[in-house]
């Protein structure tokens, strides 16, 4: 934890590591909105600043809560400026929420070790992947053209990438966005509307685990919301302005950020 007194029992941080939250989860809402991945930022951020007696539920759910009103702020901006096909987001919303619920339940029972160099894996590829396809996701041409095919690919990605988020977490909007593009031939810009909208999904589903089970440090979770809002309006405005390319550097920057992140983590996990 950042060094100073806490300010009160029901906001367990100093001043110092207040602002560091702050400013964190202003950065973390504009992430979010253009591409996904703001978790990146925020979740550490709670980590460094959080008192290390706070348990880590506590640490997740406060990240849940303040994600889920920033990524609300950026859905709104999004969809008034971009349509969305119901034959995609409504599959895509119910595997992403069954996803991250199950996701959520079982977190504390699958340990972190065995997930992260997968992850990492998975990421480097998709990193690769896209490096080497400069032209995918630029235009948005949809590669289905049946309802059927449309919605059972949906919901098998929203069930997966929620699962992911429910368990682990990090990058999941960048998840969703690469997988909405590669596997459908969305735009960049058109799947992040709807990778939005499932993130959100994902983060109530947890939000709801973490909240039943009364592990949210409430007053820290909502101040740190109002700039995730912030910082999501912004990002979503600036996206919804710029493009697919603009949202396509943004993704390449954030998963390179995630990389080196899960990276740290397996190196650390081994060493220690």
């Amino acid at each position: 934890m950042l060094d100073g007194p806490v300010i009160a029992e029901w906001l367990p941080v100093s001043v110092s590591a207040l602002l560091l939250l702050l400013v964190a989860a202003g950065v973390a809402g504009w992430v979010d909105a253009v591409v996904g991945g703001g978790g990146l930022i925020q979740l550490p951020a709670l980590v460094i600043a959080v008192p290390k007696d706070v348990a880590t539920p506590f640490i997740l759910g406060t990240n849940k809560l303040s994600s889920f009103f920033g990524t609300l702020s950026a859905s709104g901006v999004y969809l008034r400026r971009i349509r969305v096909q119901l034959i995609l987001l409504i599959p895509l919303v119910a595997g992403a929420f069954g996803g991250s619920t199950v996701g959520a339940a079982l977190s504390r029972f699958v340990p972190r070790e065995v997930l992260t160099p997968i992850v990492l894996v998975a990421v480097v590829a998709v990193g690769v992947y896209t490096l080497i396809k400069p032209k995918m996701g630029l235009h948005h041409e949809p590669r289905h053209d049946r309802p059927a095919a449309v919605a059972w690919r949906a919901g098998a990605i929203g069930l997966l990438v929620g699962f992911y988020d429910g368990i682990l977490g990090p990058g999941t909007g960048s998840f969703f966005v690469i997988l909405i593009v590669g596997v459908l031939g969305y735009g960049f810009l058109q799947a992040s509307v709807n990778a939005k909208i499932a993130n959100l999904t994902t983060n109530l589903a947890a939000l709801i685990v973490y909240g039943v089970h009364g592990e949210v440090i409430l007053v820290l979770g909502l101040a740190m919301a109002v700039l995730n809002i912030t910082g999501g309006f912004i990002g979503a405005h600036m996206a919804t302005r710029r493009g697919s390319g603009f949202v396509r550097i943004v993704f390449l920057v954030t998963l390179s950020l995630l990389v080196v992140k899960l990276a740290w983590d397996t190196v650390a996990q081994f060493a220690g």
